[in-house]
C-alpha cells in the first residue's frame, strides 16, 4: 500500500465512506436544494463544497461585531484542493497526490518560496518519508493547516473569545481577544499560541509559538519552529466567509506568502461533529 494511502485511512473513520447523515436524513452540510456537484477526489464529502450558499446582511453580536457563529465547510473553486497540497502542484503518483490548483494567492505562480534547503528537504520528505506527516500520527495539524482539514468547522463567540471546534482530531482551539500578549516564545506547540482582534469586521488572529513538527498539508509542505501565520476572517454576507492567511517564516522561506479561500455556511440543522477515532500505526510509522 502506498504510503500516503495509508496516511488517509489512518486519519479518519469515515473518510471515503458515505457522506455522513445529518439526524434529519439529509447530508451534513448540504444547502437546500441538495448538494450540487461534488469535487469526486473528495468521495462526496458535503463538508468541502464547492458551492456558494447565498446570505443575506451580516448579523451582529451585542457589541456590534459580526456574528460569524455556526458550522462552516471550505468552499474550495475546480482542483483547489488545499487539504492535499496549498501550493499548485501537478500531482504526485508515487504518494497518490493529485493534480491541485491550490490557494496561494501570493506569489502569483502558487508556488511557496522556499529557501533552496528546504525545498530539498521538502521533496526529499515527500519521496522517502511520507509516514512522518503528523496527522498519521494523531498529532495536531496547526495552522493554517487546521483550518482546512474536513468535516466541518464549528464557530462560537463566548464573551471575550473566539473559540472554534472540529471533527478532524477533535480539535479545538480559543482565541482570546482580551489583548493579551502571546506565551514565552520558548513555549513550543503543536498549535502553537492563538491570540486574536477585530479590526473593522474582520477577525484577526496572530498565532505563534509553533513547534515546526507539522506540515502545512498533505504533500510535506513544511515550516520550522519560526513560523508566524497571520490569519484573517472577514464575513461576506451572513452564509459567507473570506478566509486569507499570511505566512512568514525566515528559516524555512525567502519571503512571506499568502493563502486565500472561501467558507460557506453549513444550513443544515441537524449538523454535528461525529465521533473522531484516529488510529495510529498499520505500518512501521516512525522509524524512518
Amino acid at each position: 500500500m502506498k504510503p500516503f494511502a495509508i496516511a488517509l485511512i489512518l486519519i479518519s473513520s469515515s473518510f471515503g465512506q458515505a457522506p455522513p447523515q445529518g439526524r434529519g436524513g439529509a447530508p451534513g452540510g448540504a444547502p437546500p436544494g441538495g448538494r450540487g456537484p461534488v469535487n469526486p477526489l473528495l468521495n462526496g464529502n458535503p463538508y468541502v463544497s464547492p458551492q456558494e450558499v447565498k446570505g443575506g446582511p451580516i448579523a451582529r453580536m451585542p457589541d456590534g461585531h459580526p456574528d460569524i457563529q455556526g458550522a462552516w465547510s471550505q468552499r474550495t473553486a475546480g482542483n483547489s484542493m488545499s487539504m492535499y497540497s496549498v501550493e499548485k502542484t501537478d500531482g504526485h503518483p508515487k504518494t497518490s497526490i493529485p493534480r491541485t490548483a491550490g490557494v496561494i494567492v501570493d506569489p502569483p505562480d502558487g508556488v511557496i518560496p522556499y529557501r533552496p534547503e528546504y525545498r530539498q528537504r521538502q521533496i526529499d520528505v515527500g519521496e522517502n518519508h511520507m509516514t512522518e506527516e503528523s496527522d498519521a500520527h494523531c498529532f495536531l495539524g496547526g495552522y493554517p493547516h487546521q483550518m482546512y482539514t474536513p468535516f466541518g468547522l464549528r464557530i462560537l463567540q463566548p464573551p471575550g473569545q473566539v473559540v472554534m471546534t472540529w471533527e478532524f482530531m477533535h480539535a479545538y482551539r480559543v482565541i482570546p481577544l482580551d489583548g493579551r500578549p502571546h506565551i514565552d516564545p520558548k513555549i513550543k506547540l503543536w498549535e502553537g499560541d492563538s491570540i486574536g482582534k477585530w479590526e473593522g469586521d474582520t477577525l484577526v488572529i496572530d498565532v505563534t509559538n509553533m513547534n515546526g513538527r507539522t506540515w502545512l498539508d498533505q504533500s510535506a509542505n513544511l515550516h520550522s519552529d519560526a513560523i508566524h501565520v497571520v490569519e484573517r476572517i472577514t464575513p461576506i454576507d451572513s452564509n459567507n466567509l473570506l478566509y486569507e492567511a499570511t505566512v512568514e517564516d525566515p528559516k524555512a522561506y525567502t519571503r512571506p506568502w499568502k493563502i486565500q479561500y472561501n467558507f460557506s455556511r453549513i444550513l443544515d440543522p441537524n449538523f454535528e461533529h461525529m465521533e473522531f477515532a484516529c488510529i495510529e500505526g498499520e505500518v512501521d510509522m516512525g522509524k524512518h
